[in-house]
């Protein structure tokens, strides 16, 4: 078995021999909430893991993360720029509607519209055809090998429920009002919502009328988000709840000893790394003003080389975390050990920021999730301290998820001036960095950029990207997308911290699949009494 099947193999915790045949509760607390049901406000992996629950897609990926038939039964592509899908018969919403290809039309319409946050998953200039109830064709403008390889996450809506709810348009993650479609869910997946309370409590239960034979055991999921990391763990630990993520990292050991509960460890597959807005002509957030440091390439080498990532890797992740040289796991690019890490260097940073023309540093504010990875609060907050040894004064807004999306992500105008953020290519693979998070933002008919905070462009990249997308042989693709990666190590356009690693807290009546994703998916879950 190679490095990356081996790492990318799922990982299970069985901890007794037979499941049992009555329907169980599991209860089910993150350190984040779920704020929207909408399918389409928040491109992000806890969100899209509890809507998963309810919603499907055309694909869907197996446990060893394998595309696989979803509400597609199969697909082919006839000519290179024309995708033929076959939809699966026989299949209902939760509320007795027929699924059909009005509803993939329809879908394929909303996801792309103002307020989505997976526009680029639906490629802006294709064309979505009905040619029956149970066939749509996709209509290219140029061949895309892998254009549904993020449909698994791409899920599908019920049409005539949308309208009849006025629920058309997508619920923004900046919304101040919620939406019908941001309380209420209607889809084809293994539950239904019974009930939901953002911030307080959601309960899934079974779908009776699935089309899927189920895997699991349960009768109901009640979610609870639980932000305190103390309160989370005594929670697992007394059986008040059957299932944590993340458990922290201070508190592994001691979850592992319990008798009734242990930790599923695995590597993941997300890149931890710093922005900087490199696109406004001057910053929102700092005492510089009339012009913006981040759009001198010193001062973003500076930012860089005053990170010492192995302090964060000992100190704040406790030696749980992977230090990349890259915007993209190891396991997924198969070349990047061809790149190193610039060495940490805070007294060359502090000359490249006086050569800039700021001696004296300056000051700017940090975006930071604090509810969302790993010892995020932490990570920035140690960051804080860093640069300010080269002088640069940082004044940290750590916030809860729901707020710091609704804030620095593209329904929020993009309002951040230097940030934290998190990323799983969708895709498993690099050309969904070099598009959404590295791919200019200037043309919006192009869908390249959507989680590109900071504004960060090289046109030279875009053109390769352009050519990662339609290149067939994988040694040549594996080139480009290596000199891709080159140009943005010389432009120093951003700070990849590191790949942080899986912890989740499961009671041992659990049976648990944890895939290198961080997808909690209970749909592979049993329980015992």
């Amino acid at each position: 078995m190679s490095v990356r099947q081996t790492l990318l193999a799922v990982t299970t915790v069985s901890l007794f021999a037979l499941a049992p045949a009555s329907a169980q509760t599991l209860r089910y607390a993150n350190q984040g909430d779920l704020k929207s049901l909408d399918p389409y406000t928040l491109r992000e992996t806890t969100t899209i893991a509890h809507h998963g629950h309810v919603y499907e897609g055309l694909t869907a990926r197996d446990k060893d993360l394998k595309i696989v038939p979803g509400l597609a039964e199969s697909w082919e592509t006839p000519e290179p720029t024309r995708w033929r899908f076959h939809l699966r018969k026989g299949v209902k919403f939760q509320n007795g509607d027929d699924f059909t290809a009005d509803d993939v039309v329809f879908s394929a319409d909303r996801v792309r519209a103002k307020g989505s946050d997976f526009q680029s998953l639906v490629p802006i200039d294709a064309k979505v055809v009905k040619i029956d109830d149970y066939t749509v064709d996709i209509l290219l403008t140029t061949p895309n090998p892998i254009l549904n390889s993020q449909w698994d996450t791409w899920y599908i809506m019920d049409k005539k429920w949308a309208e009849a709810n006025n629920a058309v348009a997508p619920t923004p993650a900046a919304a101040t009002t919620p939406s019908f479609a941001s309380l209420n869910a209607n889809g084809t997946g293994a539950f239904t919502i019974e009930s939901h309370q953002p911030g307080v409590k959601t309960v899934f239960k079974a779908n009776p009328n699935w089309w899927r034979k189920p895997e699991h055991n349960l009768k109901e999921i009640i979610f609870t988000p639980i932000g305190s990391d103390a309160t989370r763990v005594a929670a697992l630990l007394s059986g008040e709840v059957d299932v944590i993520e993340p458990v922290p990292i201070q508190d592994i050991s001691r979850v592992d000893s319990s008798p009734n509960a242990q930790v599923l460890r695995g590597p993941e597959i997300r890149t931890i790394f710093l922005g900087m807005d490199q696109i406004r002509d001057e910053l929102l957030y700092s005492n510089v003003k009339g012009k913006n440091p981040f759009k001198d390439v010193r001062v973003r080498e500076a930012f860089y080389k005053a990170i010492d990532i192995e302090l964060i890797k000992t100190r704040v992740m406790r030696g749980l975390s992977t230090p990349s040289a890259l915007m993209i796991a190891p396991q997924l690019f198969k070349l990047s050990g061809d790149f190193t890490r610039p060495k940490f260097d805070p007294d060359g940073a502090k000359k490249l920021l006086t050569e800039a023309g700021y001696p004296d540093g300056f000051e700017v504010t940090m975006d930071c999730p604090n509810d969302r990875y790993v010892n995020d609060a932490a990570i920035c907050q140690a960051v804080v301290g860093m640069l300010a040894r080269i002088g640069v004064k940082i004044n940290l807004l750590a916030q809860p998820k729901a707020q710091y999306f609704a804030k620095v992500l593209k329904a929020g105008g993009f309002q951040t001036s230097f940030y934290m953020l998190g990323w799983t290519p969708g895709t498993l693979d690099a050309h969904n960095v070099l598009q959404d998070i590295l791919g200019c933002r200037d043309d919006p008919t192009s869908g390249s950029g959507n989680n590109n905070l900071g504004g960060y462009c090289n046109k030279d990249l875009d053109a390769i990207t352009g050519k990662v997308l339609q290149e067939t042989d994988t040694a040549k693709r594996d080139q480009l997308i290596k000199s891709a990666f080159e140009i943005l190590s010389k432009d120093w356009g951003y700070i990849p911290l590191h790949q942080q690693a899986l912890a989740w807290g499961v009671s041992k009546k659990v049976k648990l699949t944890q895939r290198p994703d961080n997808q909690v998916l209970l749909y592979w879950a049993t329980k015992q009494e």
